[in-house]
Formats: C-alpha cells, sequence, structure tokens
C-alpha cells in the first residue's frame, strides 16, 4: 500500500526527476565535459527540493550502465554518439527513476526510437496486477520490430524507500519465468536496445558505490569518519567519489578508504556494464506507481 503522504512524495520526486531529463538534453551536447553535465543536473536536483538517489549515469555508446564522472574526469560528450543519461531523485527517501537518451548520430535514430517507443507502449498497458513478463513481452516484440535486440541481463525493478533495487525484477524481454503480477508498490521500467549481442558484461572500472551495514568498528579512525558522514547522508543510497573528495587527502587517498570497506565488506563498488560485442545502446525509464485501481506514471 501506499500513504498520501507517500504518494506526494514519490510524485514530487518524479516531477523534479523529469524536470532534470528535459534539463539534460538542453546541456548533453557534444564537447560538453561529463564532470559539467552531471554536477549541473545533481545540483538542479537539490535545487528543485529533492536529492540524487544515485550519481547521475553517462553512458556512451556501448556503456550501458554504472558509469558517472570520477574526480578530475577528463570525458567530454564525443561527436556521432549515443548518450544515455540515467537520474535518480529521492525526496526523503521516496525514490523517482528516469533516463532518455540523447542522439549525436543519426544512423543510430532507429535504434533511440526503439526504445523510446518500447517504453511507450509500456506505459499503454501497465495496469495493476499486470505479469513482470508481459511487459517484457512488449519491451522485446517493440525493440525487435525496430530489428534491434533487448538487453535481456539489464532489467526494471521494483524501488522502495531508500531502497532503488528492492528485490523484482522485471524483464525486458519475454522471460517465462517471470509471470507473477505487479501489485502494489513502485517499479522502474527501462527498456535497453542494441545493435550488439543483446548483453551486458562488467568492465573492471568501479565509478559508483554504495554502504552496507556491519560492523564498522574494524575500520581506522579516518575510514570510520568517511562511512559515517556518507551513511548519516546516504543510508546505503549509492554515491560517487567525487561527493566527497573534501574528506580525504586526495582522490587517490579517498579510493584507498573505499577500498578498505569494501574489504571489510561495508561497501558495494559497482562495475560498469558495457555491451558485450560492443554495440550501441539506447535506453529509456519511467517509474510507475502501482495503487489499487490505477497506475500512476510519476516521471511521465
Amino acid at each position: 500500500m501506499v500513504s498520501d503522504d507517500e504518494l506526494a512524495k514519490l510524485l514530487k520526486a518524479g516531477e523534479i526527476a523529469k524536470r532534470v531529463r528535459e534539463e539534460a538534453h538542453r546541456v548533453v551536447k557534444p564537447g560538453a565535459r561529463f564532470t559539467d553535465v552531471a554536477e549541473h543536473l545533481e545540483r538542479m536536483i537539490r535545487e528543485l527540493g529533492g536529492s540524487p538517489a544515485f550519481p547521475i549515469n553517462i553512458g556512451v555508446n556501448e556503456v550501458a550502465a554504472h558509469y558517472t564522472p570520477v574526480p578530475n574526469d577528463p570525458s567530454v560528450i564525443p561527436d556521432n554518439s549515443v548518450v544515455k543519461i540515467d537520474i535518480g531523485v529521492h525526496v526523503d527517501g521516496y525514490i523517482a527513476d528516469t533516463a532518455t537518451t540523447v542522439c549525436f548520430n543519426p544512423a543510430m535514430e532507429g535504434l533511440v526510437e526503439a526504445a523510446r517507443r518500447a517504453l511507450e507502449r509500456v506505459v499503454e498497458v501497465f495496469k495493476p496486477g499486470v505479469k513482470a513478463s508481459e511487459i517484457g513481452r512488449v519491451v522485446e516484440d517493440t525493440i525487435r520490430s525496430y530489428g534491434f535486440k533487448p538487453v535481456k541481463n539489464l532489467s526494471g525493478h521494483s524501488i522502495s524507500a531508500y531502497t532503488i533495487h528492492a528485490g523484482v525484477s522485471i524483464p525486458n524481454f519475454n522471460d517465462l519465468f517471470a509471470r507473477f503480477k505487479l501489485d502494489q508498490g513502485v517499479y522502474a521500467v527501462e527498456p535497453f536496445a542494441t545493435n550488439g549481442a543483446g548483453l551486458v558484461k562488467d568492465v573492471s572500472l568501479k565509478t559508483i558505490y554504495a554502504l552496507k551495514q556491519g560492523k564498522r568498528g574494524r575500520l581506522p579512525p579516518q575510514a570510520l569518519k568517511l562511512y559515517d558522514q556518507i551513511y548519516g547522508e546516504r543510508r546505503t543510497l549509492p554515491f560517487a567519489e567525487r561527493w566527497y573528495l573534501n574528506l580525504a587527502s586526495s582522490a587517490e587517498g579517498l579510493k584507498g578508504l573505499l577500498a578498505l570497506m569494501e574489504r571489510n565488506h561495508l561497501l558495494t563498488a559497482y562495475p560498469v556494464l558495457v555491451e558485450r560485442e560492443g554495440g550501441l545502446v539506447s535506453q529509456f525509464e519511467h517509474t510507475f506507481i502501482v495503487l489499487e485501481k490505477e497506475v500512476v506514471v510519476s516521471t511521465l
């Protein structure tokens, strides 16, 4: 069940996320620095009365997910690229998750349209009690009708307070093992389309982190101070290194403290995900609030 107070916060988060998504189309352009784009959009979230639910993700071409600018990041938006921007907003822990693709490669407009149209079709069919497999079927059929593949090992997900991935996965293909109903709650659906293999793989680079609860007493004082500062602000929501540079002597020093937390099972580091064959990837995403008799799309 979603209470009236929770619904109000979810809708506020969704409205902020929508406005930031629209702003992304204005500021993402060839030559723009990743850091400038991410920090501008994150600042806008805060100015509008929300907080980032996770760092702004910028995925260029074959990069599908989990890349956010690192300290002193030299990256710029390339010419002729397909750029995904994934945005998370929370208001007192109540989350909206949305994504869009900005295309500077005219030959790939069809790839972008495939994911966009897949999400539009999901909006049309998402009713209380719809089966997750039906959402996946609609996504897959739509993307394949454009001549592309869905990314099968990326999925939508349920959302709960302060938790972006709350346990339920919503496939991007007709998964016969996902014939369960999507009852009252909050869900993100995010079609990914590709001209590659239709699968992503991890790479060694990690730019996004989240704390885990555990025995923090084993940490040395500087790491303990960092843990407590981040937990006080984020709980277990994801964060970026660049947000906490002021709490360490250097970027390398911060990385060392985070690695120490990871070794003590107090931190998850998320690897960047890329298309397995180097294919280009597009993405669109909305957040769906399933009530007793209707579905509200908070980010539409």
